[in-house]
């Protein structure tokens, strides 16, 4: 089976703690971590009522579209996706398909908002990738 993601709304539902423990698998240091977190989670919104701001709402996910870190970032978390296809697909919970005879097994393409994952479509192998976009 091929399963085509659309990622353009994924912004909205990237999660905090996942985006830290990318960056910290991928052994940023420390004070960046600290002015990652800090910009991403520093997100708050305002209701307006006739005009009037009524109250804040304080975000607890998501990427903010628009913003020039919010690609950079986003990265990171299709690096993740990406890690953990390639980690299913070496412990046979997900099997690609072959690119060329007796070569390369291709589990998943990546370009620009858009994902392409392979893999065989039969109800075990299914559930193996619901649970890895879940994550």
């Amino acid at each position: 089976m091929a399963v085509k993601l659309d990622m353009s709304k994924a912004y909205d539902h990237v999660e905090w703690s996942f985006l830290e423990a990318i960056v910290r698998r991928l052994r940023f240091a420390e004070g960046w971590i600290s002015v990652i977190m800090c910009c991403v989670t520093s997100v708050n919104y305002s209701m307006l009522a006739n005009g009037v701001p009524y109250c804040k709402i304080k975000s607890s996910r998501g990427l903010r579209q628009g913003d020039p870190l919010s690609p950079y970032l986003f990265l990171l978390v299709d690096e993740g996706l990406s890690s953990m296809l390639v980690r299913a697909e070496m412990g046979r919970q997900i099997t690609g398909v072959p690119f060329s005879v007796g070569g390369i097994w291709l589990s998943h393409l990546f370009f620009a908002n858009d994902s392409l994952i392979f893999c065989r479509a039969n109800f075990t192998e299914w559930v193996n990738l619901m649970d890895i976009l879940k994550l």
